[in-house]
């Protein structure tokens, strides 16, 4: 562990360098106090472009669930036309298990405005929506009060420190979500934020070419954005002190895992909560020296490392190492948002994977065929498994819905967005490494068959 903790720790206690009693609202003065725009105003002395190099060296990569390199996202941006560019934030939070930016919009709201500033100046977007969930109630009023401390100190708005972009003042909106899942994908969300019907968009065009009202627009969510200011302010070499750094022989076009990261863990253990540590960490040292261990001194069996569409790791994975590359190495999709969600031995596999399903079904958009009806058919499937109702052959046919929804051999990429590989990937993981859970449950003989044998045995 690097000797300095990220900036953000200093503000908000996290287990184990803080107590969670000790949290409060940190208000734009306490934020200025403990070193708060000091990013913002390094990045206001460099020119624009300075910036997004300074972000894709550092390599920071998002934290919303596809961990894809912010600076190269900033890059991909067309330039300059004089017409209006947005910044969306992805503060819609609704993967199952996650929770980790509520923090930040609980305690620390003004870490987040300071990374949408920058971002705003580097990449030139004159106006920025902060996207927030619907069920976030006091969030949302939490980041308003927020937005007009920073409006009333010059952050945004006439006058700002930002200056004129493009010609315009600098605005910052917090709009709030209806409550959908499918808002999380980020052209679902620019389709919320325009007032239309929350469904994924085809892609190309992509949102950096055309994305909100047709215009330029970089999406990205509240941690990744909170972990800019500290990047300005105290240096690449700093985020890269901590992490997982790439291995030898591997080519720099190849990202790697730098930086802290911000776990929720939740589930069988004995002190769920958010816990901040380096991108590397093992799953068996974060449940074991943060969380307590496990609740009621239970084994270990299972655990969701990033949001129920990450899939699962088994109990032979208590040890993995939680970085961007979890996926390649256990066989899951990936760290995702890194909400962490642990299971116990005593844990019905089964109908985990029911439940997954029902949730998947329930939140699909209905738009792309195989996702509306493949998320059914699994959940009917499973619930069959489940009541004891199920043959073996519904194993089999489990394995062949998940792979009909996406069109290549991994199960992806047949649908607009991404819900079909999630609940594609959380299936089939939970099934692979259970699958004698499945098999204990179903009945090994069709029924026809097995009415027979008991008419003949009579």
């Amino acid at each position: 562990m690097a000797l300095d903790r990220p900036v953000l720790t200093k503000r908000i206690p996290t287990p184990p360098w803080g107590d969670p009693r000790d949290r409060k609202l940190i208000d734009i003065d306490m934020y200025f106090d403990t070193g708060g725009y000091e990013g913002l105003k390094k990045a206001l002395g460099m020119k624009p472009g300075a910036v997004v190099e300074l972000v894709k060296e550092a390599e920071l990569r998002g934290r919303g669930g596809a961990g894809f390199p912010a600076g190269m996202k900033w890059s991909f941006l067309p330039p300059v036309d004089g017409d209006r560019r947005y910044l969306a934030v992805n503060a819609d939070e609704s993967e199952p298990g996650t929770f980790k930016d509520r923090l930040l919009l609980d305690y620390d709201p003004h870490l987040l405005l300071e990374g949408i500033a920058i971002c705003m100046h580097a990449c030139q977007l004159d106006t920025s929506y902060i996207y927030i969930r619907g069920e976030y109630h006091q969030q949302a009023k939490t980041l308003k009060y927020a937005v007009n401390e920073a409006y009333e100190n010059k952050i945004f708005g006439n006058k700002s420190l930002l200056g004129q972009i493009n010609g315009r003042t600098p605005q910052c909106y917090v709009h709030r979500g209806a409550g959908a899942y499918i808002c999380g994908e980020e052209t679902g969300l620019l389709e919320s934020l325009e007032g239309k019907r929350g469904w994924p968009r085809i892609k190309p065009p992509f949102p950096a070419v055309a994305g909100a009202f047709g215009r330029p627009t970089i999406i990205n969510n509240v941690e990744t954005l909170a972990m800019v200011p500290p990047i300005l302010e105290l240096g690449v070499d700093w985020f890269k002190s901590m992490g997982v750094p790439r291995p030898d022989g591997v080519p720099p076009t190849v990202p790697a895992s730098y930086g802290p990261k911000l776990f929720g863990v939740s589930g069988h253990v004995s002190r769920p909560g958010i816990y901040e540590e380096e991108l590397g960490i093992k799953l068996s040292h974060l449940i074991e020296e943060f969380c307590g261990g496990m609740r009621g001194g239970a084994k270990f069996k299972s655990a969701i490392v990033g949001g129920i569409s990450t899939g699962v790791v088994g109990p032979d994975d208590y040890d993995a190492q939680l970085d961007f590359d979890v996926g390649a190495k256990y066989n899951c999709l990936g760290l995702g948002t890194a909400g962490v969600i642990v299971m116990d031995e005593h844990t019905d596999m089964v109908a985990v994977a029911r439940n997954i399903a029902q949730f998947f079904s329930h939140e699909s958009c209905g738009q792309c065929t195989p996702c509306r009806e493949g998320t059914h058919w699994m959940y009917q499937l499973l619930s069959r498994i489940e009541r004891g109702q199920g043959h073996a052959k519904d194993i089999d046919l489990l394995y062949e819905v998940a792979g009909s929804m996406g069109a290549l051999p991994s199960g992806q990429g047949s649908t607009i967005c991404g819900l079909a590989d999630g609940a594609n990937w959380a299936i089939r993981t939970i099934v692979d490494k259970f699958r004698n859970e499945f098999e204990t449950r179903v009945k090994k003989k069709p029924q026809i068959l097995q009415s027979v044998e008991s008419v003949n045995d009579g």
